[in-house]
């Protein structure tokens, strides 16, 4: 992995002890890194410790370094900038543009690749004015790692726990191009992601509220790792991923054609699309109206083929890895019913998440429990649908290799940080 020059941005959060061990963790793999900051962080964490764990100066001041243009220049010299934490107040600058500090200058000089690790309150990450923010970054290409559900500032719990250091690290090198994990390098692997559509008529269709943001996670993660990845992607509402060779598709019947025309060179399929059960008996070939004095509308309507099953049950060398939904919210009757989906479906592996109005689908964050054939439970994640994918990947990986999975007892976020 080539040397980089890493900025590493702190904004004024009670997050900001954590970006200690980001600092530490990017100079213990090779890389200079440079802290800018903002005066709020100075009130966490003191200038001596960030000057000692990144070996460089730390420099907060606008007005610092005329003569050698610094507010521009550390800007201008970065491979690649971190912020962490990312407070609401910082990401609202970011959004906005505003270059009243060194950081917020430091940004905008730079075409380096910008990361950030949202720390906030569930309530300040919840606003629309934050929600609105963070997509305006991402549109704009800037890597969001986070926040994950956990602790927070005192007895709150929710989605704004800043994500752990080794989960900003991986993604921040991913970001710049210089993954440290290449355990998939010479694999091939199938990623289905979005969600199925099943018409009605030209204008109306059945369909369910997957955007394919996990499914993405997965595919980039496996790329990053060094595997050749296909995504057969069914009508996402997010960007394809960058390096992965796309394929799209819309119902049910498509996405099963593309699996299987797929999976015959694949050494790993992940079956993350969320897919119809049951399609239309007949399809309109005009739009449906409703007539004078109709009470409502009656619609046949028949099962879709199980691919995951299918795939299963016929000859094949790949690892299966299967997704299944649940809205049950007794985390032990989840394990049962993932337990009894996987022996139905002979997959290899199986995730299994909690849905409802309010989590899982079209969120950033996730919570999974992995099991393994015969209903083992092997690893539990929760936080951003990017770590999330790691961990799948982290079983994946493991499978292949031949190691002992183990089993995983416990249900919590990595870490015992009991701060934002």
């Amino acid at each position: 992995m080539s040397r980089l020059n890493i900025v590493v941005g702190i904004t004024g959060g009670i997050a900001a002890y954590k970006a200690v061990g980001v600092v530490r963790a990017l100079v213990l793999a090779g890389h200079d890194v440079h802290v800018v900051p903002t005066e709020g962080a100075l009130r966490f964490v003191g200038r001596p410790t960030l000057e000692a764990i990144s070996r460089n100066p730390v420099h907060t001041d606008l007005y610092e370094g005329v003569a050698e243009v610094r507010h521009v220049a550390i800007g201008q010299a970065a491979d690649l900038i971190v912020i962490a934490p990312a407070t609401a107040n910082s990401i609202a600058k970011l959004a906005a543009g505003l270059a009243d500090d060194l950081l917020g200058n430091t940004v905008l000089a730079s075409e380096a690749p910008v990361v950030i690790a949202p720390a906030m309150h569930t309530e300040m990450w919840a606003n629309p004015a934050t929600r609105q923010n963070v997509e305006t970054l991402r549109a704009r290409g800037i890597t969001v790692v986070g926040p994950a559900v956990g602790q927070l500032t005192g007895a709150d719990r929710g989605p704004g726990r800043m994500e752990e250091p080794d989960v900003i690290v991986e993604a921040s090198l991913r970001a710049a191009g210089a993954s440290a994990r290449h355990d998939l390098a010479g694999r091939r692997v199938v990623v289905t992601a979005g969600g199925t559509r099943e018409p009605l008529d030209p204008v109306r269709f059945l369909g369910n509220r997957s955007s394919g943001k996990q499914g993405v996670a997965i595919a980039e993660a496996a790329r990053a790792r060094g595997a050749e990845v296909t995504l057969i992607a069914a009508n996402l509402e997010v960007g394809e991923p960058v390096g992965c060779g796309v394929r799209a598709v819309s119902t049910t019947a498509e996405l099963q054609e593309a699996v299987v025309d797929e999976a015959r060179r694949a050494d790993v399929v992940v079956m993350a699309a969320a897919v119809a059960d049951f399609r239309p008996a007949a399809v309109s070939e005009s739009k449906i109206k409703k007539q004078p004095g109709d009470a409502g509308l009656t619609l046949e309507l028949v099962r879709n083929p199980d691919i995951l099953a299918e795939l299963a049950a016929a000859p094949h060398d790949a690892l299966l890895v299967g997704f299944a939904a649940e809205t049950e919210p007794d985390d032990e009757r989840i394990v049962e019913l993932g337990a009894a989906k996987l022996a139905a479906k002979g997959a290899d592996l199986l995730v299994v998440n909690r849905v409802g109005w309010n989590e899982g689908f079209a969120r950033d964050e996730n919570r999974v429990v992995i099991l393994e054939r015969g209903g083992a439970v092997v690893d539990r994640r929760s936080g951003s649908k990017m770590s999330v994918a790691d961990g799948i990947l982290d079983v994946v990986a493991r499978h292949l290799g031949g190691d002992p999975l183990g089993t995983a007892d416990t249900l919590g976020e990595p870490g015992p940080a009991p701060t934002a």
